[in-house]
């Protein structure tokens, strides 16, 4: 354990006295400055080990870590193994019952988008940031999690707080059924009066942001046909135009025709072509043999889908259905949709826990944080709970460049977003 207890008789450095914090709170900020290099040494450490959705026993090695951290503190402590069918490693939960406050969810998840195979694999310091896999999204967030929850223990807050901890295993790419794979989490939600979600802060020159709706995440798949022949013949009455052409034709109207609306984005991820194709919508791979004389016959394209509502997602639907019913000559197409993520509203209840984070937030010296525009944030598992439980998302570390090779963390966010989240679940619990 890294000293998540408050020992007898520590000493703790001081610290600027803020507005509106009580002696308790005071005595959370204190611990937390202590902190500073094993939280960041855990973040390492964890990153360090390849998660990427597909490696199990890299997501099983992450919740090996922070499980007994978690026991450590009072929780009881569970794998939960989904299917094999589902072909996902499964998730960490943990439960310490109470009887004082409202019942908070705390969500995380332990995989990240970068497999075995990709040569983003270790942590490495930058002066006050740190590169790596899962730095922003979403290890060092996880790491926020166990560390709050430290403080509360430190400074005897966290006795009777009932509070759930669910880091899923398969966030970045979930395992199906969906009604299988989210089934603990949505319970959890169901149980909940609050869930936190802990993906990445945002903050720009205007402000720090606190994020009350998610848009949804669906996928659709697009796949069309045409005559295979010499190149020569290509647009003529027998063969028609390939269909490579009519996949062009299709995205164009996609991009010209769906583009603009508020929240709505779709996104065409992969595509590939030719006079034989071989694509893996599991692993979003494939290959394609083709030659520049040869009308191509088939082509396929994998995208996604992210709206504001439910009834956002099916017009939208609708009409990238109509647009490929206009087929070229000589080809075929059809799309295929799957649900995904579920969009999370902003609601009222969720205005209630942006005030809270911050009026925290002020109490800490700082600004008020408004509300952020749902167009920049992604799906996240907390849009599963969102329909039963009053939501806030966001508060992770601050950081950038998730989801590529320029992945990282602001480093010295940490202590800050710690007091932050451990002083709100501390107002929620009490």
């Amino acid at each position: 354990m890294r000293a998540l207890v408050f020992a007898a008789g520590t000493v703790v450095p001081a610290v600027p006295v803020a507005a509106d914090l009580d002696a308790t709170e005071h005595a959370i900020v204190a611990w937390v400055d202590t902190q500073a290099r094993d939280v960041e040494a855990l973040i390492e450490q964890l990153v360090n080990i390849n998660s990427g959705t597909m490696n199990h026993a890299g997501v099983r090695a992450v919740g090996d870590i922070l499980g007994p951290e978690l026991a450590e503190l009072g929780f009881a402590v569970e794998w939960i193994d989904l299917p094999a069918e589902s072909n996902r490693a499964g998730h960490l939960f943990a439960r310490r019952a109470g009887d004082r406050g409202e019942k908070v969810l705390l969500i995380g998840h332990l995989d990240t988008v970068f497999e075995r195979d990709d040569p983003f694999q270790t942590f490495v310091r930058e002066g006050d940031w740190a590169r790596g896999p899962g730095t922003e999204d979403m290890k060092g967030g996880n790491v926020v999690i166990l560390y709050a929850l430290g403080a509360l223990a430190a400074v005897g807050a966290l006795d009777g707080a009932q509070i759930v901890v669910a880091y899923s295993g398969d966030e970045e790419s979930h395992g199906d059924p969906l009604a299988i794979s989210r089934r603990d989490l949505i319970e959890a939600g169901q149980w909940a009066d609050v869930a936190l979600e802990f993906e990445s802060a945002i903050r720009d020159d205007e402000a720090e942001w606190a994020t009350i709706a998610r848009r949804s995440s669906s996928s659709w798949q697009l796949e069309v046909r045409g005559k295979q022949a010499h190149s020569s013949q290509i647009f003529g009455d027998e063969f028609g135009a390939g269909a490579i052409y009519e996949a062009a034709r299709i995205l164009t109207a996609f991009y010209t025709e769906l583009r603009g609306e508020p929240y709505l984005t779709f996104n065409a991820g992969a595509i590939v072509g030719g006079t034989d194709v071989d694509y893996d919508s599991e692993e979003t791979r494939g290959a394609a043999f083709g030659k520049s004389n040869v009308i191509p016959s088939h082509a396929i394209v994998d995208g996604d889908i992210r709206t504001l509502s439910d009834e956002q997602l099916a017009r939208t639907r609708a009409a990238m259905r109509a647009i490929v019913a206009e087929s070229l000559p000589h080809t075929e197409a059809s799309i295929s949709f799957e649900d995904g993520y579920p969009a999370m509203a902003p609601t009222d209840g969720n205005r209630r826990l942006q005030q809270m984070l911050s009026d925290v937030n002020v109490a800490l010296g700082r600004e008020a944080m408004p509300a952020l525009d749902p167009s920049r944030r992604g799906a996240a598992d907390i849009s599963f709970v969102a329909p039963y439980a009053d939501s806030l998302a966001g508060l992770g570390p601050y950081g950038e460049g998730g989801h590529s090779h320029d992945e990282r963390v602001d480093l010295t966010s940490l202590p800050l977003v710690i007091k932050r989240a451990a002083i709100l679940i501390y107002r929620l619990t009490r």
